[in-house]
């Protein structure tokens, strides 16, 4: 079979080769670009005769999925697969993997990193440095005695908790399900009304999909907790980022932390959240560490083996 990997994954071309060297051993063409491109027409020229493709978070539109006429497993180095064309897969039958897991930790760690960058004012507090100022005005609050809110209680959600949990904070959980795992970590389980009221910080770990989209809005905003922080380290489309902007603006809430945005950056600079007050902002890097990109790669190509192999893993329900 032919097996393209259409962009780079993180990490060097030598852990490439290294990883893709079964594949070819066990006698399947494997093809590697090592350029990002969104140009449907040129992901279509590198999907052609492909039976197996391989990408991380660059689109894959439903044109593109039609055209690769011989495509039968999609490959994805990432968690979520909303920018997959699922419809087309779903058409025409193809096995969609993804690489759920890989960057748990270091969305946690991120997540938690941006919470400190808030309450203790970090960026304000470097440029009061850099340009002769003094700690006036830059006293800032600690985890430790604080309640905090997770929306999505999956596997970063509580991992998530788990750290806010090592710095003394109480953790509320808020999902369609209630897990083991996450009462385990110690997670207690409210209604997403009761977390918004109660929590000093809300962390966002929902999944992008039809039925979350667009769903934490002003009514949620409205909800928080006065003083309250707000981060987003997961899809930037699940929030009302205007209504974000607003609440920020007019002192509802006392700060935010995002990572993700409607769309990919480069942000427009008329985008409402580079302009609001008390924001740590980060260009969607939550996922990447050279931990990640390296558990990540491995999974990937795992998944390829095991398609081929006739037992694939990571399957994604797509319908």
């Amino acid at each position: 079979m032919k097996i393209s990997l259409l962009e780079p994954l993180g990490v060097p071309e030598s852990v490439v080769r290294e990883l893709s060297a079964e594949l070819t051993k066990a006698g399947h063409e494997f093809v590697y670009y090592d350029t990002k491109t969104t140009d449907k027409k040129e992901l279509a020229e590198r999907s052609k005769d492909s039976d197996v493709v391989m990408i991380a978070n660059n689109p894959y539109p439903d044109e593109v999925v039609e055209a690769a006429e011989k495509l039968k497993m999609l490959a994805v180095a990432f968690t979520g697969i909303d920018h997959v064309g699922l419809a087309a897969c779903r058409k025409k039958g193809v096995t969609v993997c993804n690489c759920a897991g890989y960057s748990n930790e270091t969305v946690a760690e991120l997540a938690v990193g941006l919470a400190i960058g808030v309450l203790r004012h970090i960026l304000p507090a470097d440029e009061a440095t850099r340009t002769g100022k003094t700690a006036a005005g830059l006293t800032g609050r600690e985890i430790c005695g604080r309640t905090v809110g997770i929306v999505g209680t999956g596997r970063i959600g509580v991992r998530t908790a788990q750290l806010f949990k090592a710095f003394g904070a109480t953790v509320l959980g808020c999902a369609r399900h209630e897990s083991e795992e996450a009462k385990a970590a110690g997670i207690r389980f409210a209604g997403l009304e009761e977390l918004l009221q109660k929590s000093d910080i809300v962390s966002l770990h929902l999944p992008l999909t039809a039925e979350t989209r667009k769903t934490f809005g002003k009514k949620q905003f409205d909800a928080m907790k006065p003083g309250s922080i707000f981060l987003n380290c997961a899809r930037g489309a699940i929030v009302d980022n205007q209504a974000l902007a607003d609440a920020l603006n007019s002192g509802k809430i006392a700060g935010a932390g995002v990572d993700v945005f409607d769309m990919e950056p480069p942000i427009p600079e008329e985008y409402p959240l580079l302009h609001a007050k008390n924001i740590l902002l980060t260009p969607h890097v939550a996922f990447a560490s050279e931990e990640s990109m390296l558990r990540r790669a491995k999974i990937e190509f795992a998944n390829v083996a095991a398609y081929l192999s006739g037992s694939p893993e990571n399957v994604c329900k797509i319908g």
